[in-house]
């Protein structure tokens, strides 16, 4: 094999690492991955969505491997101090990232960050997208998604959306309805879904294109009204409630994604094997039925699928945000 001085020296490393004999080819750290546990960093705390679909990932993994993959919560900034960590971290397949819709977003809303969303990161592949639901406070006179673009225009200060913070997906879903309706909405931004959930409950805000399996458990306890989801199908578990898409505005397509990456650099070999084991992972019936109590939707796929995707996102949230005129620095 012939390996210029860059990679040579890589491979090297890595083989050192692994304790493998450097006269292998690259292609031998796949036959022997994982021989080790491996770190799957999320960029949240534990106990949301991000942090649910990881555990699950990283257990099937585990299964199929006979080796553990062990999550590890480095949250802060967006999940900018996660991520932050992984790109630091050997480019040898032991370190994993979350990769989410936050990260396309972050590139945009921050000014300066400490690693490039898409150059610092190999993409493993996709994991699952979640839709967000709009709901709203049952006291509201709207009942459909026109009710709402209605009762936006007619009220003199307009209709309030809450979310988890300025940049988030919950806001900038928001944000893209917002523009495509030229509607009169206000932001009311909150620190964290929790708090945004709240006074919506209480009637201080109006509404909040909030993620599924945040927004669902209230839906059907009849604490919220669901007007309509923001993924391009129903939710199997709201079967009644359109999609924003086929209520008028045809193309809408706003879903938070999870999505596995590992540092810039892992050899392929390693990377594919990752991405095979993440794809068995996602047709298993098991993993399948517990996303599908999040509402996410699994989505097997390859690294260069992921690579496009992220990219076309990274993209497509840079209008919104500008259009927002959030900023997080």
């Amino acid at each position: 094999m012939n390996l210029h001085t860059a990679p040579r020296r890589r491979f090297l490393a890595l083989a050192a690492a692994l304790g493998l004999n450097a006269a292998l080819p690259l292609a031998a750290l796949a036959d022997t991955y994982p021989s080790r546990p491996v770190k799957l960093v999320v960029g949240y705390a534990a106990g949301g969505a991000t942090d649910i679909v990881a555990r699950l990932v990283a257990l099937k993994l585990g299964e199929q491997t006979g080796q553990s993959f062990i999550v590890d919560n480095r949250s802060g900034a967006n999940s900018n101090v996660g991520a932050e960590v992984v790109t630091h971290s050997p480019a040898d397949g032991y370190t994993l990232y979350l990769y989410t819709s936050a990260n396309t977003i972050n590139a945009s809303l921050y000014s300066k960050l400490g690693y490039d969303p898409q150059k610092d990161f190999e993409p493993v592949g996709m994991i699952a997208k979640v839709p967000n639901i709009l709901v709203v406070n049952p006291k509201l006179p709207v009942h459909s998604l026109a009710d709402y673009v209605r009762y936006a225009k007619e009220q003199p200060k307009g209709v309030t959306f809450a979310s988890s913070g300025s940049g988030s997906s919950i806001h900038l879903a928001g944000e893209t309805f917002k523009l495509l309706t030229q509607g009169n909405m206000l932001h009311v931004p909150y620190r964290g879904s929790a708090p945004a959930v709240s006074d919506l409950l209480g009637g201080q805000v109006d509404s909040m294109f909030d993620n599924a399996p945040s927004a669902l458990p209230h839906v059907k306890g009849g604490r919220l009204r669901a007007i309509a989801v923001t993924g391009p199908e129903r939710l199997a578990l709201l079967p009644d409630v359109p999609t924003v898409a086929e209520s008028g505005y045809p193309g809408f397509d706003v879903q938070a994604w999870f999505a596995l990456a590992a540092p810039a650099g892992t050899p392929k070999p390693v990377v594919d094997k990752i991405n095979a084991e993440l794809n068995q992972a996602l047709a298993t019936p098991d993993l399948r039925k517990r996303l599908a109590d999040l509402a996410a939707k699994p989505e097997p796929g390859t690294p260069e699928q992921l690579r496009s995707f992220a990219a076309a996102e990274i993209a497509r949230w840079r209008g919104a945000v500008k259009a927002s005129g959030a900023r997080a620095d």
